[in-house]
């Protein structure tokens, strides 16, 4: 059985590990199957090379760069990944500006660009398929090692959704739900509504974290206990690790 995935958070406006910078947006790297993605790039290019460099996580080392959404905060740094790695995959999907798109091709090694059904990037990997939001959004699953995951951008289709998709199409609950949950300004009905939604579905823990926002991460520590784990760049995972209760 391969090596279970490693997760590292790269880009985030929570603190984190000292010397890492914060800023408004989210980026995740992990490493699955000897191979090393990115998920985002948050919303500064020079703070999230920096981060990295921090983390001692080398850009060119990157093998794929998954984008969930068109917004500045989760492709800011785009160009500054391709400008040290224009070798590596990149996979968008066609919410994306078609003007973009044409762009791309250019200035990386292989382009994807991804419709609305699920699909196998990389082993152990998958994007959700684009789904019907405002913007639309794509979602990155992984199954590999013993391990089920979803990692959203901004959970912009919800949370719940996010996470009854990416269970529909492994056919298993999900260890891990991280990232941003886009509860920022929900008021505490519809929070306590995607938590139980969460629970029900079997979600075993929970990085929440970016656009979450502090009244649904508090909500979240008090449901999920010791299995609700801050965010923050230069927090690191490794997800066979689940934290008893």
């Amino acid at each position: 059985m391969p090596q279970a995935p490693r997760l590292t958070i790269a880009f985030d406006n929570y603190p984190g590990l000292a010397g890492c910078r914060c800023l408004w947006g989210f980026s995740a790297w992990i490493e699955i199957e000897g191979r090393n993605l990115l998920f985002d790039t948050g919303s500064n290019g020079r703070i999230l090379l920096q981060n990295l460099a921090t983390l001692g996580l080398a850009p060119r080392a990157l093998d794929l760069l998954v984008l969930s959404h068109p917004h500045w905060d989760h492709m800011g740094g785009l160009d500054s990944i391709l400008e040290l790695n224009p070798r590596l995959t990149l996979a968008v999907h066609e919410g994306f500006s078609q003007h973009l798109i044409a762009d791309l091709p250019g200035l990386c090694g292989e382009l994807i660009v991804l419709g609305p059904e699920p699909r196998c990037l990389a082993p152990g990997i998958y994007a959700s398929g684009v789904l019907d939001s405002d913007p639309p959004e794509q979602a990155l699953l992984i199954e590999s090692g013993g391990v089920t995951a979803v990692i959203s951008g901004c959970a912009h289709p919800g949370m719940a959704r996010v996470v009854e998709g990416a269970s529909a199409f492994l056919g298993k609950p999900l260890d891990w739900a991280i990232g941003g949950f886009h509860l920022m300004n929900a008021a505490a009905p519809q929070i306590e509504e995607t938590i139980q939604a969460l629970r029900a579905q079997g979600v075993r823990a929970v990085i929440p974290t970016h656009c979450t926002g502090d009244l649904a991460k508090a909500a979240f520590r008090r449901a999920y206990g010791a299995r609700c784990l801050e965010g923050g760049p230069g927090r690191q995972w490794d997800l066979a690790d689940i934290p008893p209760l």
